[in-house]
């Protein structure tokens, strides 16, 4: 499990990453020795999150270890400025409000359930973060952190499958894939 002060240099260097991708001149200093750390060159699924003003920003990462968590953090953190297409791309003037939030996810894990009704008991909210699959390919997740704006099971539920593309109630049939994941969160 990863410390308070590996994520504060995660912090650092989430921040350092954005505003050299926009031409700034850095705020934050990484030392090359933080970035050695062994715990963070292991590989886990990453999510950097920009929020400002107390509303979400960007949002990008993998639920998989492709790569390690500060490659995930420096790649994400881009994309997640300039490449979210649900926003425009952060200007230069909009760093200093930014709020970085990264999560580190631990593997997933498939959640066997019989219907929507045993889904709802099987969740934890506030501790699971959900995937859920179509059979057609169609899939979205939702943080544990999203739990906060959407306390209800069966409303968070509704939600993640409008993201996914579908009906708002499919997971109540049964039929879709759903997996489970924690993450170690830190936001600055």
């Amino acid at each position: 499990m990863l410390t308070e002060k590996q994520g504060e240099i995660l912090l650092r260097l989430a921040r350092r990453t954005i505003e050299e991708q926009l031409g700034m001149e850095p705020t934050t200093a990484v030392q090359p020795e933080e970035l050695a750390d062994p715990e963070l060159r292991q590989h886990n699924g990453v999510f950097v999150t920009l929020n400002k003003q107390g509303a979400l920003r960007g949002c990008i990462g993998s639920l998989l270890g492709v790569e390690s968590i500060v490659d995930g953090v420096r790649r994400h953190a881009v994309n997640a400025a300039l490449h979210d297409h649900r926003f425009p791309m952060v200007s230069a003037d909009e760093v200093q409000d930014l709020r970085i939030d990264i999560s580190i996810l631990t593997p997933p894990q498939n959640l066997e359930y019989s219907d929507g009704n045993d889904l709802v008991h099987k969740l934890r909210p506030h501790v699971d973060g959900v995937i859920l699959k179509a059979p057609g390919g169609a899939g979205a997740t939702f943080l544990p952190q999203v739990w906060e704006q959407l306390p209800i099971p069966e409303m968070f539920l509704d939600h993640l499958c409008l993201k996914a593309g579908l009906a708002k109630d499919s997971w109540r049939s049964g039929d879709l894939t759903v997996q489970t994941y924690q993450v170690i969160h830190f936001e600055e």
